[in-house]
């Protein structure tokens, strides 16, 4: 067999003939053969649609076999298509045109999603080609920043196409536009892009219409999978905490939206159905999908996916747990879970240590602090119940997420035996204490690899007691397998970030300082000269073995936290 990779350069594209196809170029193209063969041919540059470029990389092979008698002294002899027939096969008016679909549909299967739609426009065998059903198993779409009038249509579009058949799906949603980018924060951040709060002229009207495209944008999507059977991986996160924290995800809100009642039930309806229609089921994740998930949504679920069933995450700011033990019984093959800390009573950790499951991996929690007046920590698994969890889920790790947690909270969750793994703790207002610090440093020594310390506000306070006593140098000497350290909001003395670099030295695979947080101790700043922060900057990255530098940027640090959350629990789970 030939396998061919195509080099391009990244020249203007070459012009299109009327049935799209490119004419000659100069790209390079290296054909290694296998066994007793081996030929080097130059084709043509790859084919690109204005105004995208895009690579087509395939394995074409075009060769013609020319038989001869056969004698005592002689073999059969195979004779290779030329560099000019074969630019000719590819490049003449019907030579392209004439290949077969099977062989143009794996050409197109190396082209991104996005370069897939727009050479479909090039002409109607190609658009014939892309929209087979094999180029489009796995769907990840982001609807959102934009506008909704042009953002809808392709939804439908895109829905309406591939949904039934789709095998993956992964789709996030930010009903306010601009608002919700990956980059923003809540009421810290501010500034110019941040939309009419209530109060303010056109408010009512513009919460009206995000939650109106919101709940369009729902129904339009489910209306397409609810009767996919191919389904495998569901995976839906809704940017909406604004909405929630301007309390216009209640029922007296949704009734001033046209249909808006009607539309959520109809939404809830239409995913119970996919739920019940499913067969194949292996990840199921909704997060913050406002009005979606139910209570009751599980009971739905379908034998036979109840059985397939891997990873479940199902996370809303409603305050009603979403699973019961009765329902989490029949996923028995579980290997991934997330959901609110609240939510894993004594009865369901208890649950999940029976030796009837399957054993589990990954477990991610998320701490919200604004909910823990209605839905308190009473009730919760205790430490008995962890170190049943651990005996019989030897491999379990946990990722825990506190959101606006005070310290004497998050000192009752952190169990001796909870396999804590990943730790992020945010907030505006609360602070993280030192000796907070110390227990988890003291607790999860062996176990720790990601800690994240961020706090969005103004004042950086100083977690250390005295200039030379930093409990992260602590943290970072006791947890010996910690690699990815990020920190904002606190104050980082230069030395002591420099103890850090050393102690930890290249296994810290990551680690990220903000500017702001830094700060240079005057006494020692009299004894070195040049630059303090280009002298940090060098003393760092000796300390790491590779070039390091603070960020300049706190929003490179800084991302909305229940976006984050979704994201880095789909890649802990994903790690399995």
């Amino acid at each position: 067999m030939i396998f061919i990779v195509l080099f391009a350069s990244p020249a203007a594209a070459p012009p299109v003939h009327e049935r799209g196809v490119a004419r000659a170029g100069g790209a390079e193209v290296k054909a290694v053969a296998q066994g007793k063969r081996c030929a080097s041919v130059r084709c043509v540059r790859s084919v690109r649609v204005a105004p995208v470029r895009f690579l087509l990389i395939t394995v074409l092979f075009f060769f013609k076999k020319q038989k001869t008698k056969k004698t005592k002294n002689t073999r059969q002899t195979r004779k290779w298509l030329s560099r000019d027939e074969l630019a000719m096969a590819l490049c003449g008016g019907v030579g392209a045109m004439a290949l077969p679909s099977e062989l143009i549909v794996h050409i197109f299967s190396f082209l991104p999603d996005r370069d897939k739609l727009r050479a479909s426009v090039v002409c109607s065998r190609w658009r014939e080609c892309l929209f087979y059903p094999a180029l489009w198993t796995e769907l990840k779409l982001r609807v959102g920043g934009g506008s909704v009038a042009e953002e809808t249509p392709r939804l439908e579009f895109l829905m309406r196409k591939f949904g039934s058949f789709a095998r993956e799906l992964q789709l996030e949603l930010s009903p306010v536009d601009g608002y919700l980018s990956p980059l923003s924060r809540g009421p810290a951040s501010g500034g110019a892009d941040r939309p009419a709060l209530d109060g303010e002229p056109g408010s009512s009207q513009r919460w009206k219409d995000a939650m109106a495209a919101y709940l369009d944008q729902m129904l339009c999507v489910f209306t397409s999978v609810r009767n996919n059977r191919n389904l495998q991986k569901l995976s839906l996160f809704g940017d909406t905490c604004i909405l929630h924290q301007e309390g216009l995800l209640d029922s007296s809100y949704l009734d001033q939206i046209h249909q808006g009642d009607k539309k959520i039930k109809e939404i809830q309806q239409l995913f119970m159905e996919l739920l019940s229609n499913s067969r194949q089921l292996r990840w199921l994740s909704c997060s913050f999908m406002v009005g979606l998930v139910t209570p009751c949504s599980l009971a739905y679920v379908s034998n036979p996916s109840a059985g397939t069933l891997q990873h479940l995450s199902l996370l809303d700011h409603q305050m009603a747990p979403l699973i019961s033990p009765s329902e989490l019984d029949r996923l028995s093959n579980l290997r991934s879970l997330a959901l609110d800390f609240s939510d894993l009573t004594s009865e369901l950790c208890g649950l999940l240590a029976s030796p009837r499951r399957t054993p589990l991996h990954r477990l991610s929690l998320l701490l919200n602090g604004a909910a823990l007046e209605v839905k308190p920590l009473e009730g919760t698994a205790t430490e008995d119940d962890w170190k049943a969890l651990v005996r019989m889920s030897a491999n379990l790790r946990v990722y825990i997420m506190a959101m606006e947690v005070d310290s004497s909270e998050l000192l009752r969750v952190l169990k001796p035996s909870l396999p804590l793994e990943r730790l992020h703790l945010d907030s505006y207002r609360t602070l993280v204490t030192d000796a907070a610090l110390e227990l988890i440093s003291q607790q999860y020594n062996k176990t720790l690899t990601h800690f994240l310390l961020l706090r969005d506000d103004t004042d950086f306070p100083d977690l250390s007691v005295n200039r030379n006593e930093d409990p992260l140098v602590l943290l970072a000497w006791r947890c010996t397998r910690l690699s990815v350290l990020v920190i904002h909001g606190y104050t980082v003395w230069s030395h002591n970030l420099v103890a850090i670099s050393r102690l930890r030295g290249s296994s810290l695979s990551f680690l990220a300082v903000s500017a702001e947080s830094i700060e240079f101790d005057p006494d020692q700043s009299a004894y070195v000269e040049g630059d303090p922060l280009r002298n940090l900057v060098k003393e760092v990255s000796l300390g790491l073995g590779r070039v390091w530098h603070p960020c300049l940027d706190s929003n490179e640090v800084l991302s909305e936290p229940t976006q984050h959350f979704h994201r880095e629990l789909q890649a802990f789970s994903v790690g399995l």
